[in-house]
């Protein structure tokens, strides 16, 4: 028994073949106590108006103990990024370069 104990468990092998791939650049996060519910779409207008609703292509609903694993992944993914290539600046405003440095 207790050679059992410390057996390594077999890596998990994935099947990829039925994976479909999308982009998105909008991402809302809802949910209930027992689950997150990740709804993933394109909105066309980020910097304009927004007469046009947001398309939601997909939507993943996790349980809390999959988002955990799933926010550390990210975190891990996105400071490795950040270390090769610097930070990500979210805020749009901030991106935005100035018409009038850009012309002095």
């Amino acid at each position: 028994m207790a050679k059992e104990a410390g057996k390594q468990p077999s890596p998990l092998t994935v099947d990829e073949s039925n994976a479909k791939s999308c982009y998105a650049n909008f991402c809302r996060v809802t949910g209930s106590p027992e689950e997150l519910i990740i709804d993933f779409g394109m909105n066309s207008q980020p910097m304009g108006s927004n007469d046009k609703p947001v398309e939601i292509q997909q939507r993943t609903v996790l349980n809390f103990y999959t988002a955990k694993r799933l926010l550390h992944a990210l975190h891990v993914s996105i400071q490795r990024h950040e270390e090769v290539f610097g930070p990500i600046e979210t805020d749009v405003q901030k991106r935005v370069k100035s018409t009038e440095s850009s012309e002095s």
